[in-house]
């Protein structure tokens, strides 16, 4: 087993997600240190503007539902895992409204960032980019 990344790897920073469909960046997601001290995210930018600068979680359920995009805490509960990632923690996906298991896991060399949504044993990776 691998040890934990050091706090310096830390995904801490900002991070352009990519749009699956047609591979261009589509928001800016800053990635921080909570006050429980594991790793959360929020959307802080959007740069793909077909639904609007700002638009609405419109799929989003219960109390964030209707909230606008730029603001969202998408990434929560991330700890250390000791295999060099962090695990345990949920990602929510704006246009389904879902939320899924998350993993995270640096990769060249802390440029880019595997960020993978999981349901049961099927993960799917994104891989973001550094800003």
């Amino acid at each position: 087993m691998a040890a934990a990344a050091p706090a310096q790897e830390a995904p801490l920073g900002r991070w352009k997600t990519i749009d699956d469909a047609t591979g261009k960046p589509k928001s800016v997601v800053e990635i921080y240190r909570a006050r429980d001290g594991s790793i959360a995210g929020r959307v802080v930018d959007i740069l793909d503007l077909k639904d609007g600068p700002n638009p609405p979680c419109k799929a989003c359920k219960g109390p964030l539902r209707g909230k606008p995009i730029r603001g969202l805490v998408i990434l929560w509960g991330l700890r250390a895992d000791g295999d060099g990632g962090w695990s345990g923690g949920r990602v929510l996906d704006p246009e389904n409204g879902k939320d899924y298991r998350a993993k995270l896991a640096l990769l060249q060399g802390g440029r880019a960032l595997g960020m993978s949504g999981c349901i049961a044993m099927f993960c799917r990776q994104q891989v973001w980019r550094r800003e």
